[in-house]
C-alpha cells in the first residue's frame, strides 16, 4: 500500500502538468471534487495551482446516491453534478477545471455546456500520485497523438486482427474521432491524465466482427487480467454473444445483464494506445483502491475497445467495459498502424 502523504515530487508533477495546460496568472481556475474523490490528489491540485495563478476555488460535490444495479466502476461519466446548473455555470465561466470526481467528466451529460462557455477540461484519472508521476505528459506525445487522430479521422474503415481469432470492423463514415495527449492547453476542449489514446466513436451500426479476448489481456472495470479466453461477437454495434468457460466470461456476462439495458450491450469507442511510458503489467503492481486502470488504456500498441455510452449514436447508459487487447494488427484502409501489437512506424 502507497502512503498518502504530500511529496513535493509531486507537487511538481501537478505543477508541470498545469504549465502545459497553459494555467496563467489571474486566469480563473476551478478544482471540481466530489466527497468520495482521493483527498491527496484534490490537495496536491490546489498547492500546484497556486503556484500559477492565485485565482483558485473548489467546487466541492456530495458523492451521489447509488442508482446502478452493480458497482459502477472506471467510466469516464461521472454523475457528481447531477445537472446543477449553478455548479456547471461556475465551470463553464472558470478558465480551467481540473476535474478531481471519481469517475471523470469524459461522458457527463453536464459536459458539452461547460465547453461551450470556452472553460477547458483537465481530468487528473483517479490514480495514486505515484503512477501520475511516471506517466507526465509532454510535447512529444502531443504530436504523436495528434499524427494518430489526423490519420484516424482521414480513414474510412479500420479492421483488427489477430491471431486469437479477432476479426472486427469498424465502418468509420460519420465517425467522431478524439486524440487524448494528457494535457488540456486550449479553450473548449477536454483531456485526461495519463493520456496517449486515440479513439473513434462510430456512427450507429458502424462495428461488426469478432473479438477474442485471450489470456493476458484486460477487462480493467474489474481490473482484471483474463486468465481464460472470451469471445465477444458483434453485430450492427452490439455484443451479441458472449462465449467462453470460466471466472471471465460469467463476470461479463452478468454485468451486462444486470443492467437490463440494451446499450450497455453497445460499442462506445474503438482506438488505440500510443504512449511508450504506460507499461502493461501496472495493473499488477497496485492496490485496486491505488489505480483507476487508464495507464493500461494508454499502453503503446494496445487495441482499446469499449462498450457503453456514445452520445454521438445517441447511445447513453451507465453500463461500461473498458478492454485494452495486445497482439492485434489495426488497419487504417488497409495500411496497418499497429502490427501483433507493437505500433508501426509512419515515418
Amino acid at each position: 500500500m502507497l502512503n498518502d502523504r504530500i511529496e513535493a515530487k509531486w507537487i511538481d508533477t501537478f505543477d508541470r502538468l498545469f504549465e502545459l495546460c497553459q494555467v496563467r496568472q489571474g486566469e480563473g481556475a476551478v478544482i471540481l471534487s466530489e466527497t468520495q474523490s482521493r483527498p491527496l490528489n484534490v490537495h496536491l491540485a490546489e498547492l500546484a495551482l497556486l503556484r500559477r495563478t492565485r485565482d483558485v476555488f473548489h467546487i466541492v460535490m456530495p458523492t451521489p446516491v447509488q442508482s446502478a444495479p452493480v458497482p459502477v466502476r472506471s467510466t469516464g461519466a461521472s454523475v457528481a453534478l447531477q445537472r446543477n446548473a449553478r455548479a456547471v455555470a461556475a465551470l463553464a465561466a472558470s478558465g480551467i477545471v481540473v476535474d478531481l470526481t471519481v469517475e471523470g467528466l469524459m461522458h457527463a451529460p453536464e459536459t458539452p455546456e461547460i465547453l461551450k462557455g470556452g472553460a477547458r477540461i483537465i481530468n487528473i484519472s483517479n490514480e495514486h500520485p505515484e503512477a501520475l508521476e511516471r506517466l507526465l505528459p509532454d510535447e512529444a506525445l502531443k504530436e504523436q497523438v495528434n499524427a494518430a487522430r489526423k490519420r484516424l479521422k482521414a480513414a474510412r474503415r479500420m479492421t483488427v486482427t489477430s491471431a486469437a481469432g479477432t476479426d472486427l470492423v469498424a465502418d468509420l463514415e460519420g465517425a467522431v474521432v478524439a486524440g487524448v495527449y494528457g494535457f488540456a492547453d486550449r479553450p473548449g476542449m477536454l483531456s485526461h491524465m495519463p493520456g496517449g489514446i486515440v479513439i473513434a466513436f462510430p456512427a450507429a451500426g458502424a462495428v461488426n466482427g469478432r473479438l477474442v479476448l485471450a489470456p493476458g489481456d484486460v477487462n480493467l472495470t474489474f481490473k482484471r487480467y483474463l486468465e481464460r479466453p472470451v469471445t465477444l461477437t458483434i453485430e450492427a454495434d452490439y455484443v451479441t454473444r458472449v462465449e467462453g468457460d470460466g471466472t471471465d466470461a460469467e463476470l461479463m456476462r452478468r454485468s451486462f445483464a444486470a443492467w437490463g439495458d440494451r446499450e450497455a450491450y453497445a460499442t462506445s469507442h474503438v482506438g488505440w494506445g500510443l504512449n511508450e511510458a504506460a507499461r502493461y503489467e501496472a495493473l499488477a503492481m497496485y492496490d485496486k483502491r491505488d489505480t483507476n486502470g487508464t495507464e493500461l488504456r494508454a499502453w503503446a500498441g494496445n487495441f482499446l475497445y469499449s462498450t457503453g455510452a456514445n452520445e454521438f449514436a445517441g447511445r447513453y447508459t451507465e453500463g461500461h467495459f473498458d478492454m485494452p487487447v495486445g497482439g492485434c494488427t489495426i488497419a487504417l484502409d488497409g495500411v496497418e498502424v499497429v502490427r501483433d501489437g507493437a505500433l508501426v512506424d509512419a515515418s
